[in-house]
């Protein structure tokens, strides 16, 4: 058996320099190889392959030649110039050239065979001046549509892809998209060693812009569509379309931005990094709590990036104001940008496309999209849930806090945000409106909150002139009362405690009465004893007395007697 080559050759790419490009394609075109970039009109065609001469030229010193067969010089000068791309100074520097050949059919008269004998000699000398690394030809369909012999032509075709792969050249060739064929000739794509497909479609009156790479000889590369857009600063591709859950996390904690909510969760607030869903119906005050993480993020020092779908980002600043949260001195210092968009403005995948751009231009530590339900009128069901996973994956695996704020609907006890991210996050608030007694009071609650403890308790809640302030709610048989039910049942609870204080105060007076009459009855006993005592110490203090006299007495009464024996012994004698 023959030997495998453990060392294999890796295929050489060339960077475009186009945002996400390069991601997709595992590193960049094929070098010194031909790449057909194709798409019906509109697509974006001439402008990919334009920005990939420019980006070369300005990122990977590699000068560029462009061969327009449709547009002239001025008319490429002012169609890019809105795009920040400075082309008269790459021109004046000799690392572009763009050579326009103008090719019309009622002007060429043809007689006998011909060939691309002069287009290569035009293409060579540009080659030569600039020392160009890249070409591009744009659109090659010109040529097709000027001369009538196909068959020559296609076979010069393919003399000139020859042609441009012995010089090394790597070369874009854009071509016009017919019907199910990726060209018009059906030639292209088959002697094309790459194929980038460029769609533009709409659907439900929404437009979106996306890109396949069809074929790739010798590479891996990813093959899903990948929505694109293109703006002020050219084209930007998003590359992520699968979810993954390959990414670090955080033990670090981050304040809410509302005292009373980081106490209900564990008293530190969020994970960074992590993703909070914040739901509830309409008016329960959710923007106000993205506000005040917003808020905490900044005056950390820390950037904050807030989507808003529904308000401009002047009714958010002025709003806030009315509750003590002025967001205005962080958007003047950079550390916030508020950027507001109409969910039908763009598809689904240009809202993630976007997201995902500037997100990498400002680099934040938090994002908030406010709210995130709405993008569902941009999309099917499955559509948004599918973007949800690849929002919420792009902001983890980029260690953003990502709070998503959706619109919720209200089953008897039950909760739904409608939208299939509420088993994706790692905390979920529910806010809710609570009618009782002809008033509508809110009430926040911890539905879930991943490795940390948090509260179990509903809180009611206050937007005041200083913000959200929590306060306890109010727990009964009943269920939670708030409002004026609450102060009506705090009022009876009142009035309850005072009956209940005034009876044990007459109990204790009664009790002191008693106590002060048996005190009397113990003094009056004791004087009674002490009277006794006294008498009966006065009664022995006499016998004692007596005593003492009769024994006197007696001793008197005995000497008496001895005297009066004497006497009548004497007289006897």
């Amino acid at each position: 058996m023959p030997k495998v080559n453990s060392r294999l050759t890796m295929l050489e790419k060339v960077p475009t320099g186009i945002n996400g490009l390069d991601e997709i394609t595992g590193g960049g075109l094929p070098a010194g190889r031909p790449t057909l970039v194709c798409g019906a009109a509109g697509c974006g065609k001439s402008l990919f392959a334009l920005e990939f001469l420019i980006r070369g030229a300005t990122k990977h010193d590699q000068p560029g030649v462009l061969m327009t067969f449709e547009e002239s010089v001025d008319d490429i000068r002012k169609n890019v110039a809105s795009l920040g791309f400075d082309i008269d100074a790459l021109i004046a520097q000799k690392r572009l050239i763009i050579d326009f050949v103008r090719i019309e059919r009622g002007e060429i008269e043809e007689q006998g065979e011909y060939d691309l004998e002069g287009l290569f000699i035009r293409l060579a000398h540009s080659i030569a001046l600039v020392g160009a690394k890249r070409v591009v030809l744009d659109t090659i369909e010109a040529l097709f549509a000027g001369l009538s012999n196909q068959a020559i032509l296609r076979s010069e075709l393919r003399r000139l892809f020859g042609w441009l792969k012995q010089r090394g050249m790597t070369t874009i060739i854009t071509g016009e998209r017919a019907g199910d064929q990726l060209t018009r000739q059906g030639l292209e794509e088959f002697i094309s060693d790459c194929v980038i497909l460029l769609d533009h479609r709409v659907i439900g009156q929404i437009s979106t812009r996306r890109l396949r790479v069809v074929k790739y000889r010798g590479s891996t590369h990813g093959t899903n569509e990948y929505p694109f857009l293109i703006d002020e600063s050219g084209i930007s591709i998003l590359p992520v379309t699968s979810s993954g859950l390959e990414y670090e996390v955080s033990a670090e904690r981050v304040s809410t931005g509302v005292g009373g909510l980081d106490e209900m969760l564990g008293g530190l607030g969020y994970y960074r990094g992590s993703t909070v869903l914040l739901s509830g119906t309409a008016g329960t005050g959710k923007t106000s709590m993205a506000a005040h993480l917003a808020q905490a993020t900044c005056a950390r020092g820390e950037r904050c990036l807030f989507f808003s779908f529904e308000e401009s980002a002047s009714q958010i600043l002025r709003n806030m104001r009315t509750i003590g949260i002025d967001l205005q001195p962080f958007v003047r210092k950079e550390l916030l940008r508020i950027h507001s968009a109409r969910p039908t403005v763009y598809g689904l995948e240009m809202h993630l496309a976007r997201m995902h751009k500037l997100i990498g231009q400002f680099r934040p530590t938090v994002v908030i999209v406010d709210p995130v339900s709405n993008l569902r009128s941009a999309g099917t069901n499955e559509e948004t849930a599918t973007l949800f996973v690849r929002l919420v994956d792009f902001l983890r695996r980029n260690g953003i806090l990502g709070f998503l704020v959706s619109l919720t609907s209200w089953a008897g006890t039950s909760e739904t945000t409608g939208d299939s991210i509420s088993s994706m996050v790692d905390t979920w608030l529910l806010l809710r409106d609570i009618e009782l007694s002809g008033e509508r009071n809110k009430v926040l609650y911890v539905r879930k909150s991943r490795g940390m403890n948090h509260s179990n308790q509903v809180r009611e809640f206050h937007i005041t002139s200083k913000g959200v302030k929590l306060v306890e709610a109010y727990l009964g048989p009943g269920g939670v009362l708030t409002g004026a039910a609450r102060l009506a049942q705090e009022t009876r609870e009142v009035a309850e405690a005072e009956r209940l204080k005034q009876e044990m105060e007459r109990r204790e007076l009664a009790l002191t009465h008693r106590r002060k009459a048996m005190e009397a009855q113990i003094e009056a006993l004791r004087a009674a004893f002490d009277a006794e005592a006294e008498e009966l110490r006065r009664t022995a203090a006499n016998g004692r007395d007596r005593l003492g006299q009769l024994e006197i007495d007696r001793e008197a009464m005995a000497r008496s007697r001895r005297v009066t024996e004497r006497s009548k012994k004497n007289n006897h004698r």
